[in-house]
């Protein structure tokens, strides 16, 4: 069982290796995170640590509701703008308040990294779905259209779920086993790119795959 932190996507960056090799990191910034309520299999049926993450602002933390601000006031936690919640073996190794900072990810190297992606809008089959179009010639009447999307008499219907314009984006991603490039204080570099935009917010969780596959070698 792993924690999942909760961080901020603040941009992209090239770091360097030892051998001159340039890596292109994506930074996240994973200040620590409060523990604002815990879960114990008596009254809750499991163990599980809730933790708060990035701090509202002034503005922000006036408009929550009535129940969020006694749910942090209980545990003396200002306002977060997020909450997330992992399942632990023993929830009384944690205690209400205690922060999880990023060196919980000091001897792990592959990463999962949650976020949601870019919103685009709605587009159109070529650009959401990669559809191919039609020639670019001038007498050509048909240059970025879907094609038939029916067929003959039998069935006679177009078939649900075919690719269509529509939104593209805002969708939750997980990008999978990205290497944990540097742990910088509260900065956490991974090689490659992560679904958002600047400013959004990400979870980070050790990589399961990763994880399970050295489990069964340890076996």
């Amino acid at each position: 069982m792993s924690l999942t932190l909760i961080g901020q996507k603040k941009g992209m960056a090239q770091v360097f290796d030892n051998d001159g090799k340039m890596i292109v990191c994506t930074v996240i910034l994973v200040e620590p995170n409060p523990i604002v309520q815990i879960k114990r299999p008596e009254p809750d049926g499991y163990s599980a640590i809730q933790v708060g993450g990035v701090v509202l602002s002034k503005s922000r933390a006036n408009k929550m509701t009535k129940p969020l601000k006694g749910h942090f006031a209980k545990a003396n936690v200002p306002g977060q703008w997020r909450l997330k919640e992992s399942r632990v073996e023993k929830a009384d190794e944690y205690q209400v308040g205690q922060s999880i900072d990023l060196s919980i990810f000091s001897e792990i190297s592959y990463v999962d990294v949650q976020g949601v992606s870019k919103g685009k809008g709605f587009q159109g089959v070529i650009k959401l779905h990669g559809f191919a179009g039609g020639p670019a010639a001038h007498g050509s009447g048909f240059h970025r259209h879907a094609g038939s999307t029916g067929q003959r008499t039998t069935p006679g219907r177009c078939p649900p779920n075919g690719p269509r314009a529509s939104r593209m984006g805002g969708d939750v991603q997980t990008v999978q086993n990205l290497r944990v490039v540097a742990i910088k204080g509260n900065l956490l570099l991974v090689e490659g790119a992560v679904p958002g935009a600047r400013g959004s917010v990400l979870y980070v969780t050790q990589a399961m795959k990763k994880q399970k596959k050295q489990q069964k070698k340890n076996k």
